[in-house]
């Protein structure tokens, strides 16, 4: 049964890291180069995120400056950037691009909030679903033979100590998530 632990655990962990990778993404009226992460370009045929294919640099609690190391796509970063959902308008000086964010409006952290709750909910539901399916597949080798009651009994309970684990995680991480936007 270890190793089948082993993969369920796994699964909790990737639920987890894939939650605080969304929130590392979520702008706080503060600039973080993470918001750049789903940001691509078309560079000699190939896509390109364009921390890949720039220096990204934070002078400013609230600036971003994105130089790019072939300035002949520097347009196409400006274009992408304008594309993209972020809802900030680049500045470009023809050398560098930089993006100013601004101080988040009280109405807009209320909105940031709610979505990271709703987000945290949607992880803590995927772990549940997790464990529901471990559970059914330990149930269906007890109906099999293969594991004993006790076996089983032993099963459920170490699931659901790690689904807990997990979801305090996920607490956690929404908390601490919550609080950064509310104190900036």
């Amino acid at each position: 049964m270890k190793p089948q632990y082993k993969e369920i655990e796994e699964k909790m962990k990737k639920t987890s890291a894939a939650l605080a990778r969304e929130f590392s993404q979520i702008r706080a009226g503060v600039a973080n180069a993470a918001v750049l992460d789903k940001i691509s370009v078309d560079y000699y045929g190939a896509v390109t995120p364009v921390n890949q294919m720039a220096s990204i640099s934070n002078p400013e609690a609230r600036i971003l400056v994105i130089q790019p190391y072939d300035m002949s796509i520097l347009k196409e970063i400006e274009k992408a950037i304008q594309a993209s959902d972020l809802g900030i308008n680049p500045q470009n000086d023809g050398k560098v691009i930089r993006l100013v964010f601004p101080p988040l409006t009280e109405e807009r952290r209320k909105e940031i909030v709610k979505s990271i709750h709703k987000t945290g909910e949607e992880a803590k539901v995927a772990l549940r679903n997790i464990r529901r399916d471990a559970l059914e597949k330990f149930k269906a080798d007890k109906k099999k033979g293969e594991i004993t009651e006790d076996d089983l009994k032993s099963a459920e309970k170490d699931i659901q100590d790690g689904t807990d684990q997990y979801v305090k995680e996920i607490d956690a991480l929404v908390s601490e998530k919550e609080k950064e936007i509310l104190s900036v």
